[in-house]
């Protein structure tokens, strides 16, 4: 009788083209040698290795992109910029120029932005935690606020009586488009009833005006289609919230979400069979709304204008890392690993993404599968778990793409110092936007108590 074999998990095995084959080894022509014209090796050379580099024209590019795409499909569109994607203020400076207002979720982010010049009266304020000395900045100035919890609209309501005004707001919605995950930490629930609850307190209050509704889906949504639900959803509450209150919403608030040319892990696609484009997603909402606020006209209102606060699509594709090899080494299990000198302390979004990665120059040899840790004495700095690449010799370069969005806000100073950012402009001069840091800097903020200060060596154990 036939020994039963014991039950295994099917699995997949992916196979490539490229590897090597019974004619020996391919050459690895995939590589990215410069940003905009300037050589990677020469921006290493003055700037050291990790270097993050921006693209100033890609990320004007992407801009006017975005804009063309809605400008065309609805007459009012207002752009708010996502500071938490990337509030370095040479990234934020570009936004502001290309037209786009401050979309900010913290009183950190609050100050930055006016810090750099943007008026009150042109910043969003969202986000859960507004603390009260926030709020009355807010109100003086006329920033736009979207209240996110009934705690806070009696904060405001109180900051509105004190400064004897009444203050127009917004109200942030969650909901069910069927399309994506609620995220029902954030703002109102439409389905139980909370934001009409709200709704009305706004409206039977002295000092406050309800004036916009604000609803942000999450991140990185493929399926447009949860746009066109949200512009419908929210489309009818404004009728229902018009009809009860008295009120008249003068702006659409559909937040953020879009994706980037990223991989998502876990998506086989391809990033770019998978991601909507700019256009796709203007098509999946623009036309929602125009047909939901056709009517409007007719009773004496005006559409609303339609407000995005795109982050991640604009800023990712512009930025890239550059890193060096440091060391190869063969696992227990046989997989070939690189170290490089950038981990995830400075690409955060290594844990969600299989982000591209590109030698400088055509390489040689044996393609083989291989795994790419970063600096850190830490077993989760994985860069990439798998990926074909020829070998690697020590030193040699890399390039990550795409890294503009979250990556200089989610950073850690951990273990390892944290790198220069350069920025390209289109004449292909190169500024460096962000310093590498250093000892002093790292240690400015401490102080040693005088009893632990002191020559230390002789109390050292040999």
């Amino acid at each position: 009788m036939t020994e039963k074999k014991p039950w295994r998990k099917p699995s997949i095995t992916i196979h490539r083209v490229g590897l090597s084959n019974k004619f020996g080894a391919t050459r690895f022509q995939h590589f990215i040698g410069d940003v905009d014209g300037v050589s990677i090796a020469d921006l290493v050379e003055a700037h050291g290795s990790p270097l993050f580099v921006l693209s100033e024209q890609r990320l004007r590019e992407n801009v006017r992109r975005v804009r063309r795409a809605f400008a065309a499909r609805y007459p009012q569109v207002r752009f708010g910029w996502s500071y938490k994607t990337n509030y370095l203020d040479a990234v934020c400076a570009v936004m502001h120029q290309e037209g786009s207002w401050a979309e900010v979720v913290s009183e950190f982010e609050y100050r930055k932005a006016r810090r750099l010049g943007v008026p009150g009266d042109r910043i969003i304020f969202n986000g859960p935690h507004k603390t009260h000395e926030a709020l009355e900045r807010a109100v003086a100035e006329g920033a736009t606020i979207n209240i996110d919890h009934l705690d806070e609209l009696y904060m405001l309501e109180s900051v509105a009586r004190a400064a004897k005004r009444r203050v127009p707001v917004g109200l942030r919605l969650n909901f069910d488009t069927g399309f994506a995950e609620v995220w029902s930490r954030f703002g109102f629930n439409l389905e139980s009833g909370q934001a009409m609850d709200a709704a009305r307190r706004i409206g039977a209050s002295a000092h406050l005006e309800l004036i916009g509704l604000h609803a942000h889906l999450g991140t990185f949504i493929l399926d447009s289609r949860a746009y066109t639900a949200q512009v419908r959803i929210m489309a009818g509450f404004m009728d229902q919230v018009e009809a009860e209150t008295g009120c008249e919403i003068r702006f659409l608030d559909l937040g953020g979400g879009f994706a980037s040319l990223n991989a998502l892990q876990g998506i086989y696609l391809p990033p770019e069979q998978v991601t909507p484009t700019p256009e796709q997603y203007a098509e999946a909402i623009c036309p929602a709304l125009l047909a939901a606020t056709q009517e409007r006209e007719a009773r004496g209102k005006h559409r609303p204008v339609l407000i995005l606060e795109t982050g991640r699509a604009l800023v990712d594709s512009a930025e890239v890392l550059v890193t060096t090899v440091t060391a190869n080494k063969r696992l227990a299990d046989g997989r070939r690993a690189t170290i490089l000198d950038a981990g995830v302390n400075i690409l955060f979004t290594a844990f969600w993404y299989n982000h591209a990665v590109s030698p400088t120059r055509p390489m040689e040899g044996l393609t083989e599968e291989t795994v790419l840790y970063g600096p850190l004495c830490m077993n989760i700095d994985v860069v990439r778990h798998s990926i074909p690449l020829p070998p690697l010799d020590v030193g040699e370069r890399l390039v990550v793409s795409h890294v503009g969005a979250y990556n200089n806000t989610q950073w850690l100073q951990f273990i390892e110092m944290r790198p220069a950012i350069v920025m390209v402009a289109a004449d292909q001069t190169v500024h460096e936007i962000r310093q590498p840091e250093s000892m002093d800097i790292l240690t400015a903020l401490e102080r040693l108590p005088e009893r632990l200060s002191g020559p230390l060596a002789e109390k050292i154990g040999q």
